[in-house]
């Protein structure tokens, strides 16, 4: 397979020719489909992809579809491609054999296919679950020990660990943004800590897609939240700056009650920490 790329040329927002191809790998998922109207109306020349056929939003949005565990189908996503948003699979905690299917086997194909297109650059999402089971009280950096909170989490923290080898080992670049709560705005007291306003997700995004080396980084997906639970909020690698802050809504969700339960509370991965949960007296002894 030849290395030369077929780069779509467009005119990007700023006026100057953007010669950058994009694949948007879980187009119809809620933050899919989010990024897929925002990227096109910049003027990004955007492949977007779905489990199941996707109707076009633009005239020149280039459409793929299937299972991201066949290579036929990681081909047709990758073809001519320079970065890759990886946003599809599992995204909550499931049985061990779907999040294995979704979140190990597909995403090992993706990077294969990465190899096999020579792909520049791969967009991670990870989660802030293969971090879960820090306590609320501790404030974390990037070199932070992992402690998923479930097997969601757990595919997530070795996915980061994928990432890293194929930037050693192949030379593909990755951003694996550990993405807090992803939302238009924060609803309950979590988000306080953990909100990612869409406003500097596709900030986030669009620095992951301009800046032009950046090897192997891992950024928290979080606004510039007042009570965040990770430092630094940016990523000065990447130009990365938000501005978003959930303190804005702190007064409103301050009135309401908590929906978590006490273990939920008590650990940043909220109600993925509390699910199947064995409590202290259930526990071997001296445990």
């Amino acid at each position: 397979m030849s290395g030369a790329y077929a780069i779509h040329r467009r005119q990007s927002h700023e006026g100057g020719p953007d010669m950058t191809k994009v694949a948007l790998s879980g187009a119809d998922g809620q933050l899919g489909q989010f990024l897929r109207r925002c990227l096109l109306a910049q003027g990004i020349a955007l492949r977007s992809a779905g489990l199941q056929p996707l109707e076009p939003l633009h005239p020149e949005e280039d459409l793929t579809h299937g299972d991201l565990r066949d290579p036929d189908v990681v081909d047709r996503l990758l073809q001519g491609v320079d970065v890759l948003i990886h946003m599809a699979g599992t995204s909550v905690e499931r049985p061990l054999p779907e999040i294995v299917q979704n979140n190990l086997f597909a995403l090992h194909e993706v990077y294969e296919g990465a190899r096999r297109h020579r792909l520049k650059r791969v967009v991670f999402a990870s989660s802030n679950h293969a971090v879960g089971m820090h306590k609320t009280n501790e404030r974390l950096t990037l070199d932070c020990d992992y402690r998923p909170d479930g097997l969601y989490g757990l595919s997530k923290m070795w996915g980061e660990g994928l990432a890293r080898l194929y930037w050693d080992k192949h030379g593909i670049e990755s951003i694996c943004v550990r993405i807090g709560s992803a939302l238009e705005r924060p609803t309950e007291f979590r988000h306080l800590s953990t909100w990612f306003g869409f406003e500097d997700l596709l900030r986030f995004i669009n620095c992951c897609i301009k800046t032009p080396n950046v090897g192997f980084i891992t950024a928290w997906g979080v606004s510039n939240n007042s009570r965040s639970y990770w430092t630094p909020t940016g990523c000065e690698a990447l130009g990365y700056r938000p501005m978003q802050n959930s303190e804005e809504f702190a007064s409103d969700i301050m009135r309401q009650q908590n929906p978590l339960d006490v273990v939920g509370q008590r650990y940043q991965g909220g109600s993925f920490a509390a699910f199947d949960y064995t409590p202290r007296d259930q526990r071997p002894r001296g445990c």
